[in-house]
Formats: structure tokens, C-alpha cells, sequence
């Protein structure tokens, strides 16, 4: 039986290096952006880290259960098949994981009391089911790190 994604990935001894390798996804798929969209995408990414250079770890730490809870059935799902690359499964996937990460993105952004937060997530929220989808290898690897 496979334990739950988010047993694993919210486990106390785990959960800060969880973090800290979604921060390094993040960063990374930042970095990689280019283009008009990506130029959006790094002024609206620097204006947030500006305000507050520990934000992203911070919403990480915050939206965590809530981004387990959204990958777990498609880890069960994985799970349950032959060994493999979660960050590929998640890719041939990419509108359901996308629409489910978004899912909590997007609720997470409505009931926040930061303007400055709203305001970047709204400025990037049109082109962000691309990101995601992009960004799933990524996302797939760091999940199958701390998955057990």
C-alpha cells in the first residue's frame, strides 16, 4: 500500500526540504522564462520577492497540504503502475495537473489581504496553466524526491 503524498511531503523531518526544493523549482522556472511573457513574469516575481524576500518560501510553506492534497491522486495513480518519472507522468497530464494546481493558486489569491500579491498573481494568471504545464517535469522530480 503507498503511503499518501501528502503523509510524505507534509512529514515534519521533510517538509522544510520539500519547501526548499519547490523554492528551487520556482526559481528555476523563472530564471528559464523568456520572451514578452517572461519578462512579465520576472518583473512580477521580482516586485513579490522585493516586498517580501522570504514570500516564496513562506506561501510554499502555506500552500503545501493543499498542493499534496491536488498531486496525491496522481501519485496513487503513478504509484500504482511501473516505476517510472513522476515529472513525465505529471507532463502527459499536464491540463488535469495544471487545473488542479491552479485550483489552489487560484483560491489562494482571492482570500489573500496582500495587495501587492493579488496584484502579480492577477498580472501572470493568464499565461499560468503554460507555466504549470511547464513546469511539471520539474515539479514531478522534487514530489519523487520526498515521496515514499
Amino acid at each position: 500500500m503507498t503511503t499518501p503524498l501528502t503523509t510524505s511531503l507534509l512529514d515534519p523531518e521533510r517538509s522544510k526540504a520539500v519547501v526548499a526544493d519547490f523554492a528551487s523549482v520556482v526559481d528555476a522556472e523563472v530564471k528559464d522564462k523568456s520572451g514578452l511573457s517572461g519578462t512579465t513574469i520576472k518583473a512580477a516575481y521580482a516586485m513579490v520577492k522585493k516586498a517580501s524576500p522570504s514570500v516564496v518560501e513562506s506561501a510554499l510553506t502555506k500552500l503545501l497540504p493543499d498542493f499534496a492534497a491536488a498531486l496525491d491522486p496522481f501519485w496513487a495513480e503513478f504509484a500504482a503502475g511501473e516505476p517510472g518519472d513522476f515529472g513525465q507522468f505529471l507532463s502527459a497530464r499536464g491540463d488535469k495537473v495544471g487545473d488542479a494546481l491552479l485550483a489552489v493558486t487560484d483560491q489562494r489569491a482571492e482570500s489573500t489581504n496582500q495587495a501587492v500579491l493579488r496584484k502579480a498573481y492577477q498580472g501572470i494568471r493568464g499565461k499560468a496553466k503554460d507555466n504549470v504545464v511547464a513546469a511539471l517535469p520539474r515539479v514531478g522530480a522534487a514530489v519523487q524526491k520526498h515521496a515514499v
